[in-house]
């Protein structure tokens, strides 16, 4: 299975490596664009979110949609597909206690909980006062897709995203609730393809199916063994199921201002979250992807295939939220990004079945020429970083 991979013709990066003017971000993210000025596309986006949408007509976007999917009969009338994170109690949250309507939560279960994740989980339905159910997928089948994806994607966390992707659209089929409310647009917020960036929706029918960093669909793992009967959970409601229910998929990030942070003291406020009591691994936050004792490595694996950390993914956008100058930002970086997530290590190898020195195989062949490098020490070095 390990082989040399060529990232920038999977992940179509250019060669040339070249960070925004703006933020912290690299033309290494996929999809992402920069204009003349060298600024990236997420930060272009942020300053159309403070300049150029009329918030107060898009809240009233919102209520309208609502209203048109309102049930006045004790059923639920919304799907807020769910971690148990601080956006998704937020957005559950401000849907049943400000707007009033019947919000069910969706949760595709972690790998493997943690315990704060847990906790909070349970403290959006207790304290926050929302519906949840929790899908767990088969156990065996999500280990081999795991480890496959570790393999073959350079990203453990894949099934998770999957799962996390279709099975809401399953739930909107079986509970007869049409209106599922996703939480940021995230093309648009982190940088990827604008084309979408003045639309409210997520099109079913076009881009369900398979991961936008990927391009890989779950059924495509059956070349490697895995049972096609054992995917259904992992892909999308046939179209149309969801053609009949006359499903629609929003973004909450089109209709609210997205500022993770503020979630986070929303949350905090409302639904009992708590942080942390440390920081993440590779990270100098304390209050998000919280949930999951494998989320390590799908940004541990993202710096190695990009060059691009978990620190510089929180960073960017607090210094386009402005609660982090671009120096400040660029600093946290270099402490922080590509920390190995070392707490859970064992538990990773355990779970994929797999040894250190094969894990180390996997890592390296992710490693691109034009990022990495030995240098006189015989260790892996990044090639480009910002000083």
């Amino acid at each position: 299975m390990i082989k040399n991979k060529n990232v920038l013709k999977r992940y179509n990066l250019p060669e040339k490596v070249k960070f925004c003017k703006k933020c912290i971000i690299s033309n290494q993210r996929p999809r992402i664009t920069f204009d003349e000025n060298g600024i990236c596309s997420a930060c272009n986006f942020a300053e159309m979110k403070k300049n150029k949408f009329d918030w107060v007509k898009r809240e009233e976007e919102l209520i309208k949609l609502l209203d048109k999917h309102r049930r006045n009969d004790g059923r639920y009338d919304v799907i807020v597909p769910c971690s148990g994170g601080k956006d998704a109690a937020y957005i559950a949250h401000q849907l049943k206690h400000k707007y009033k309507m019947n919000p069910l939560t969706v949760t595709w279960a972690p790998h493997l909980y943690t315990n704060i994740g847990f906790e909070n989980l349970h403290n959006m339905t207790r304290t926050g006062d929302v519906s949840n159910i929790l899908f767990t997928p088969p156990g065996k089948t999500h280990r081999k897709l795991t480890k496959l994806s570790f393999e073959v994607l350079g990203d453990p966390f894949q099934p998770f995203i999957y799962g996390q992707y279709n099975y809401p659209l399953h739930a909107s089929v079986m509970y007869n609730i049409p209106l599922v409310m996703y939480g940021e647009n995230g093309e648009v917020e982190y940088g990827g393809d604008m084309k979408n960036a003045y639309k409210p929706t997520r099109d079913y029918r076009g881009d369900q199916k398979k991961h936008y960093f990927s391009n890989l669909g779950p059924e495509e793992f059956t070349k490697y063994g895995i049972d096609q009967n054992d995917l259904w959970c992992y892909l999308p409601p046939k179209l149309e199921l969801l053609d009949n229910l006359k499903a629609e998929i929003h973004f909450y990030s089109y209709y609210k201002k997205w500022i993770p942070q503020e979630n986070f003291y929303y949350c905090v406020e409302n639904t009992g979250f708590k942080p942390n009591p440390v920081r993440s691994e590779g990270t100098y936050s304390k209050y998000a992807s919280l949930d999951d004792q494998l989320d390590g490595f799908h940004y541990y694996l993202a710096y190695i295939k990009f060059g691009l950390g978990r620190a510089t993914s929180d960073a960017a956008h607090e210094i386009r939220d402005g609660h982090l100058t671009r120096d400040e930002g660029i600093q946290l970086v270099n402490k922080f990004d590509g920390e190995f997530p070392d707490k859970h290590f064992q538990t990773f190898l355990d779970y994929c079945d797999i040894d250190k020195d094969y894990f180390n195989e996997v890592i390296d062949s992710w490693r691109s020429p034009h990022l990495w490098r030995k240098n006189d020490k015989n260790d892996w070095e990044l090639i480009h970083k910002l000083s």
